[in-house]
């Protein structure tokens, strides 16, 4: 009985999925995979679309958690190609929800692959995936799947946001944001309100860097507290380590706005915090991120207070930081971190005449430069191009006189 034996692998697929899931490696996702594709030999098209499609979108959602934990492009390239291949029977007019649902999961896709790569391409087809899932999953006919699309929706759009210059992505963001926590209450889905709360404060976060005043960086800070009401360490370590992480990012961009040191000592403690659950054995990428914001705000503290220590700790953090944060990896990180390093190798060597660490500074822009050349915005590329000329311009007169 080919059927019979093709949903079977199906179930088994899904169950392995399950698993892998909970499981650290990639074994279990890998026979998920295989079963899913198995089940399509028998599972033809022709034969049963709908059963095939519904496989389709099921091998897609083994690879994109197998992609999430792989680097490269390949397995989230070929989940996207499941997912489009399931929405060629899951038409809306046919079974609408289906529809929507695998609008929602290519939109998942197309933002993992789109976070990987340069450009606002594929970031752009994963909102308009979304919003699309959103024509059927109504806050109505749906009020938990429309806030969660909702959610999935303003991350997209904050993603976005970090490729494009102005405010309006975030502001449509903050949006989403705020418009899931209309359905998803703390009362009701106390993590769900918990993982948006964070969400809505990373975008005004982001929003408040863009603009002047405190008020949305305070607002995010607000965002974050609240979220850590229900994102213990006990319950969710690794949910409060992100939340301590943003939590520290935002916390350094309102101390530098202010004056004194308090805002800033916080967000060391926090990033320090994070730490403790975000080891690099765990979960190396948010290690590394983790890294970077402690950097952050040990460069900024260091600035205030005028101490070296401070600083070396700061380079030491983004070194830190790029030795999972590598260009092959994640090459906008990559990029990013190295300018980061640049600016505290730059006053380090400012403030200890060191000719040595504004060669390093130097060195450090470079190579930033010859990543996000064409990908940042060019105000962007030209903060970094003048901050390393600047410091050239002081090696020559140094060596001159």
């Amino acid at each position: 009985m080919p059927l019979d034996w093709a949903m079977t692998q199906n179930n088994l697929g899904a169950a392995l999925q399950a698993l892998g899931e909970r499981e650290s490696g990639t074994a279990r996702l890998e026979r998920a995979v295989a079963a899913y594709r198995a089940a399509l030999e028998e599972r033809p098209r022709e034969r049963v679309p709908l059963d095939w499609a519904m496989t389709q979108n099921n091998l897609g959602n083994a690879l994109q958690r197998l992609g999430a934990l792989e680097s490269g492009t390949a397995l989230l390239e070929q989940a996207v190609a499941a997912y489009r291949a399931a929405l060629e029977e899951r038409t809306r007019e046919r079974v609408p929800l289906d529809w929507a649902m695998t609008q929602n999961n290519l939109g998942n896709a197309l933002q993992a692959l789109g976070e990987r790569e340069s450009g606002t391409a594929l970031l752009e087809q994963a909102v308009a995936a979304y919003r699309a899932a959103l024509e059927e999953y109504t806050r109505e006919r749906v009020p938990l799947g429309w806030a969660m699309r909702q959610n999935n929706l303003g991350t997209a759009l904050q993603a976005l946001s970090e490729r494009e210059g102005g405010t309006a992505r975030l502001e449509q963001a903050v949006a989403a944001f705020r418009a899931a926590l209309e359905e998803y209450t703390r009362e009701r889905v106390p993590l769900d309100w918990a993982m948006t709360q964070n969400n809505l404060g990373l975008a005004l976060w982001r929003l408040g860097e863009r603009e002047s005043g405190t008020a949305r960086l305070e607002q995010a800070v607000a965002a974050y507290r609240e979220a850590l009401e229900e994102f213990t360490r006990e319950r969710v370590p690794l949910d409060w380590a992100t939340t301590q992480s943003n939590l520290g990012a935002t916390l350094q961009a309102l101390g530098e706005r202010g004056s004194g040191t308090a805002l800033l000592n916080l967000a060391v403690v926090a990033c320090r915090a994070a730490l403790e659950e975000r080891t690099r054995e765990r979960v190396p990428l948010d290690w590394a991120s983790t890294q970077n914001n402690l950097g952050n705000a040990l460069r900024a503290l260091g600035e205030r207070e005028g101490r070296a220590a401070l600083l070396e700790q700061a380079a030491a953090a983004y070194r830190a930081a790029l030795e999972e944060f590598t260009r092959e990896r994640v090459p906008l990180n990559w990029a990013t971190t190295q300018n980061n390093l640049g600016n505290a190798l730059q006053t380090l060597g400012e403030r200890e005449g060191s000719t040595a660490l504004l060669e390093q500074a130097v060195g450090a822009w470079t190579e930033c430069l010859t990543v996000v050349e064409g990908v940042w915005l060019p105000e962007w590329v030209r903060w970094v191009r003048d901050n390393r000329d600047a410091a050239l311009a002081e090696i020559a007169r140094r060596a001159a006189g």
